[in-house]
């Protein structure tokens, strides 16, 4: 996945990519349920219909990323950067938006 940039629908339930580079990644419709994905940097990726359920993504840069339908349900986005992110018919229901910055509520 690293070397390709592409994983659609892959399954990384539970995968620990703290600090990882993952920009212009496509990784839409994976299951990424419970990542911890803490500080890495998603600018510019391709996260639409990817299921980030209890994901850790504090201080995570997702500047430019397509987050279409993405289900962000109880994750932690405290202080990630969301800036000029499409966020359309994305569920944030129940996630810690603390210090997030450039998500337009």
């Amino acid at each position: 996945m690293l070397s390709t940039r592409e994983c659609p629908g892959c399954d990384l339930q539970g995968a620990k990519l703290e600090r990882a580079d993952l920009s212009g990644v496509n990784l839409s419709n994976a299951n990424l349920t419970g990542a911890d994905l803490e500080k890495a940097n998603l600018s510019n990726a391709n996260l639409s219909g990817a299921n980030l359920t209890n994901a850790d993504l504090e201080e995570a840069n997702l500047t430019g990323a397509n987050l279409k339908g993405a289900n962000f349900q109880r994750a932690d986005l405290e202080d990630a950067n969301l800036t000029n992110a499409d966020v359309t018919g994305a569920n944030f229901q129940g996630a810690d938006l603390d210090g997030v910055i450039g998500l337009k509520r």
